[in-house]
């Protein structure tokens, strides 16, 4: 543990979850993976489509609604639509089909991105943590915390949405702090992102706590716009507070 600044008492926390409690990008990938599979399987003319088709796609959605950038789980369902379209077309499905058909997939995916076991470790500090202070999750993704059993250790779950848009906005970290009555300089947020994590948590009020779980905990290796007040070696040093 490595101290940058001066800590107020710590009365409770907020967790990112992505690439905090977990290495996300292999999960992503599978869970890519299995959508794709889904969809070569039943929509021959959306699985013809290119990566930088499908990255078009996700561009022109954006594009047309800039809220979208903020909802992992709407953008998905808005590209998936607009990638069924000729296979519903070529079926002459209804709308209720095409929905149907887009729910499938994004379930496919979503059930999927969710499905991975968090090392003990984890489990046993968000519990004691838990059983010490109020603790809220403040993420940018769209894991189904209920699937991966960490939903029991928060008061509440803050996922970025059309009405609430994503880190570094200080939006999640308000209403995390009006949620929990704590004044902001009392609440200590633990993520891996120096921007949308340590740099938006310092902008919002509170204090925070560097760690992130998918790579090297080296400073020098970052992009650094402001320090963290500590960074971590591991989450269970947190249970010093």
């Amino acid at each position: 543990m490595q101290f940058f600044r001066s800590l107020h008492a710590v009365k409770a926390m907020t967790f990112d979850l992505d690439d905090t409690l977990y290495n996300n990008e292999p999960i992503i990938q599978r869970a890519e993976r299995a959508l794709q599979q889904h969809i070569r399987t039943h929509h021959p003319r959306a699985a013809a489509l290119t990566a930088q088709q499908w990255l078009h796609l996700k561009n022109s959605a954006i594009a047309t609604r800039p809220e979208l950038a903020s909802d992992m789980g709407q953008l998905r369902l808005t590209v998936l639509r607009q990638a069924l379209t000729d296979d519903a077309q070529e079926q002459t499905w209804d709308e209720g089909k095409l929905d149907d058909a887009v729910m499938a997939c994004f379930h496919c995916f979503y059930n999927a991105r969710s499905q991975f076991t968090l090392a003990e470790e984890i489990h046993t500090t968000l519990k004691t943590l838990s059983e010490r202070m109020p603790l809220v999750a403040i993420t940018n993704g769209n894991v189904n915390a209920k699937a991966i059993g960490i939903d029991t250790y928060f008061d509440d779950i803050y996922h970025a949405n059309l009405s609430r848009p994503m880190k570094p906005s200080p939006v999640m970290f308000e209403q995390a702090a009006d949620k929990l009555g704590i004044a902001p300089q009392h609440i200590l947020h633990v993520g891996d992102n120096l921007q949308k994590d340590v740099y938006a948590s310092i902008n919002a009020g509170f204090q925070s706590a560097w760690y992130a779980c998918n790579r090297p905990m080296a400073l020098q290796l970052e992009k650094v716009s402001v320090l963290p007040h500590v960074v971590l070696d591991n989450l269970s040093e947190l249970l010093a507070f």
